[in-house]
């Protein structure tokens, strides 16, 4: 097993290499940095100056006091009480990456939770067991990191080897007693942004692999199409400026070189419809977005993001109360992704009717083996309409979402984590889009094979879902041969050229 190493800090690729199941450890120096900022809490604690969340209530009730004796207790209600999430579970690799983030936030020493704390979360990534997290409830973190720590406590539930047991169950599993929290521990168990930036590193790794299958099921239609390669010539993107759009022309490039298809429709129009000759474009905006959206995630994660953040020495300890949970732009940076990918795959739903329409495609209506007692692909594009549709509603921008929460004290929400939970929601609906492409652009290059040689790259994406996929004859149910290309997208990168 892969075992990453948390230095200074950590970048998205290390988090989405911990949610596939990475073991996740801490350097000396980090946890130096845990073990001082928990003595420093510590000695906020006998010190008895004020803090919010060591000594005070949370929200609204920051001006409340609360005695020493009742800070341990004030740990577990927050944690009890914050455990209000709704809805469907996250998945195991969410969750994951979630704890993950979590833990990278602890190591940069500003949240002042015991080593014990960080030990105990990295058991539970260690031993795979996984709490139980509601996937609605955050309008920003709170809840989902809340479900996590139940667990930690001896409260909620997991998933233990696929089995359902109690928190207290899976604790008793791996070993570990039930934590009884100490001072601002509860507060910075459901604190900071973690939860949006670990499922903001999932969806990066997804979104990575879905422009990779974009770009290469786009060159596999362009072929079938008969399209006009001089638009994607290297000298002709170059005029406009943008490394996203040299990216997708490179890869356009490279698998449909020595096409004999290409060539044999060279001149046969003076451009293509812009769905085929804007590829290297909107694929670009993605590939360019996706830069940017990594760059903030990674941000995020080198960034303190628990309130309040403890400093200073043990000594002279420090507390400052600030909103560094408060995340607009990340949640700005999944939002404009969620639009990319919602765009890309717009577009591929405008080539899958390109690939059926008669009118346009010089192939057998609705690429059937014998149009008119059989539909073919026709419904298949109605149901990457619907996807395209809905992923279009779901490009509306969370991050300028209201609401109002804690009795006015949380007057400003950035909801970073319901700009995370829809771009996830976008991609699924992507990679559906682009395997109903993918496999409609398959059925017409059979319909091509007497015209000329696939490019070798073509080839090898042809081979790959011909393997999983016959011909479609209207002879079975087609959904499961377009779930199975979809899951060919989601399983593995398109075969390299």
């Amino acid at each position: 097993m892969q075992d990453i190493v948390i230095g200074t800090a950590l970048d998205w690729r290390g988090v989405a290499a911990v949610a596939e199941g990475a073991a996740l450890s801490l350097s000396d120096a980090a946890q130096h940095r845990v073990e001082t900022a928990s003595q420093i809490i510590a000695a906020i604690v006998q010190s008895g100056v004020r803090a919010y969340g060591v000594n005070t209530g949370v929200g609204a009730l920051a001006d409340t006091v609360v005695d020493r004796p009742s800070q341990s207790r004030l740990s577990r209600n927050i944690v009890l009480s914050h455990a209000c999430g709704v809805g469907p579970l996250l998945d195991c690799r969410e969750v994951r990456a979630i704890i993950a983030a979590q833990i990278v936030n602890f190591s940069h020493g500003h949240s002042g939770v015991r080593p014990a704390i960080v030990q105990a979360l990295q058991a539970l990534l260690r031993e795979d067991c996984i709490p139980d997290v509601p996937s609605k409830g955050s309008a920003g973190y709170l809840t989902h990191n809340a479900h996590i720590a139940l667990v930690l406590i001896g409260e909620g539930s997991a998933k233990l080897g696929g089995k359902a047991v109690t928190g207290v169950e899976a604790l008793g599993a791996i070993g570990i007693e039930p934590l009884t929290l100490a001072a601002k521990e509860g507060l910075s168990l459901v604190n900071g942004t973690a939860c949006a930036t670990g499922l903001g590193s999932v969806a990066l790794a997804r979104a990575e692999q879905l422009l990779e299958w974009a770009d290469a099921t786009a060159a596999l239609t362009f072929e079938a199409l008969g399209g006009q390669i001089a638009a994607f010539a290297a000298d002709v993107l170059a005029l406009r400026k943008s490394e996203g759009i040299r990216t997708s022309g490179e890869s356009l490039r490279r698998r449909l070189a020595g096409s004999g298809l290409i060539a044999a429709a060279k001149d046969a129009r003076t451009q293509d419809a812009l769905s085929l000759r804007a590829v290297p474009h909107v694929h670009g905006a993605g590939w360019d977005m996706f830069a940017y959206a990594g760059t903030v995630v990674d941000r995020e994660l080198a960034s303190v993001t628990d309130n309040p953040a403890v400093s200073g020495t043990p000594d002279t300890p420090v507390v400052s109360s600030e909103a560094h949970a408060v995340a607009p732009a990340l949640g700005q940076a999944l939002d404009a992704m969620t639009v990319a990918i919602a765009q890309i795959s717009a577009m591929s739903e405008r080539r899958i009717d390109r690939l059926i329409n008669p009118l346009v495609s010089g192939l057998p209506a609705f690429l059937a083996v014998d149009p008119g007692a059989g539909s073919g692909f026709m419904i298949a594009q109605y149901t990457a309409a619907a996807l395209a549709a809905e992923n279009r509603r779901l490009g509306a921008p969370a991050s300028l979402d209201g609401g109002i929460t804690s009795a006015l004290q949380e007057d400003f929400l950035g909801h970073p984590t319901a700009a995370a939970n829809k771009l996830l929601a976008v991609i699924d609906n992507a990679e559906q889009i682009l395997g109903i492409e993918l496999a409609a652009a398959v059925q017409a290059h059979d319909f091509r094979a007497s015209v000329a040689e696939r490019a070798a790259g073509t080839d090898l994406l042809y081979r790959l879902v011909r393997a999983a996929l016959p011909p479609y004859a209207d002879d079975r149910p087609l959904g499961k041969d377009l779930e199975r290309a979809r899951d060919l997208i989601r399983a593995c990168q398109p075969p390299a050229v």
